[in-house]
């Protein structure tokens, strides 16, 4: 009888895949989870294949529904969903985990003195991976029972979607970091890159706002950690002008994408034009506020093409 391979056994791991509508992506990301000993798929309602392909492929399947101002997504996962495992990885539906990637986990997950590790991602734009956007740090692997969701106080803003944009998890623990990436590969074309882009200049308005009233503040302790470092950047950021032209700047050339050739000054375009729709959407919502002072009446809010779901 042959023994079995160690390689293939299934580790003390949850992987919870929070979704909608990922019927192109989703085979693919959960076809590169199988090691996990349990899946969690969190499915806000999705209209396609999305919940028959993840209980094909052995995943339990919640169905969320989102209440303005309450938790969104992966805040409400943490809280409710049945762990049965200590650590939880969390995906999205366009990501996925390589071979290398899951020995560096099995072997954090024997032994480890760290509560956490943030992973890289690589992304795969129009079928090629682009450097210029590596390193994208993200707490993805962690104990679940020690972490929870950064609240912005923005859940209650409409047209922005019903999972965390840029909110990241936060880790009462040690963390560490992994050296092999998830690939990140959302097979739908550029339609839903922009639809998602649309909702995310929204959320990043708002931010935009209230960032340039709170004071830029340095502290050295910000500057080892990526999340509070990216943080303090934006403070600084939101108070530049000329966005649009610099994003292109920094992506092109700062962050070198002139060497991922056609793609590259694709890719940096379109950080230019979110840059640019993010401005457009601060300038409505500054009107919006001098309306209100000067009638003393709140306007109509303005109504994005991005679904509120």
């Amino acid at each position: 009888m042959t023994s079995p391979n160690p390689l293939d056994q299934k580790l003390p791991l949850t992987v919870v895949m929070p979704v909608l509508n990922e019927q192109a992506n989703l085979a693919g990301a959960l076809e590169s989870v199988q090691l996990a000993s349990e899946i969690f798929v969190v499915d806000s309602g999705s209209t396609d294949a999305t919940a028959t392909l993840a209980k094909r492929y052995g995943a339990r399947v919640f169905q969320f529904q989102y209440v303005p101002g309450g938790p969104k997504k992966k805040a409400w996962s943490l809280a409710h969903l049945p762990f049965s495992t200590d650590w939880a990885l969390y995906l999205d539906g366009d990501e996925r985990v390589t071979d290398s990637l899951w020995a560096e986990i099995r072997g954090v997950l024997k032994q480890t003195s760290c509560d956490g590790y943030y992973l890289d991602r690589e992304f795969i734009f129009r079928g090629k991976p682009l450097r210029s956007y590596r390193p994208d740090w993200n707490l993805r692997l962690f104990r679940h029972d020690l972490a929870s969701m950064e609240d912005l106080g923005m859940n209650h803003l409409s047209g922005t979607g019903d999972n965390e944009i840029h909110e990241h998890f936060v880790l009462s623990g040690q963390t560490g970091f992994l050296v092999s990436p998830l690939l990140h590969h959302d097979y739908r074309g550029i339609g839903p890159w922009v639809e998602r882009h649309n909702k995310y200049a929204t959320w990043e308005a708002h931010l935009y706002r209230r960032f340039r009233n709170e004071d830029a503040v340095l502290r050295l302790a910000d500057l080892r950690n990526p999340i509070s470092r990216n943080r303090l950047l934006r403070r600084i950021w939101v108070r530049l002008p000329g966005r649009p032209v610099l994003r292109f700047l920094i992506w092109y050339f700062g962050k070198r994408a002139l060497l991922d050739g056609w793609c590259g000054l694709q890719y940096s375009f379109l950080m230019a034009w979110y840059e640019m729709i993010i401005g457009f959407k601060v300038t409505e919502l500054n009107r919006m506020s001098i309306a209100e002072v000067a009638t003393g009446e709140r306007p109509h809010p303005p109504t994005y093409a991005a679904s509120p779901r």
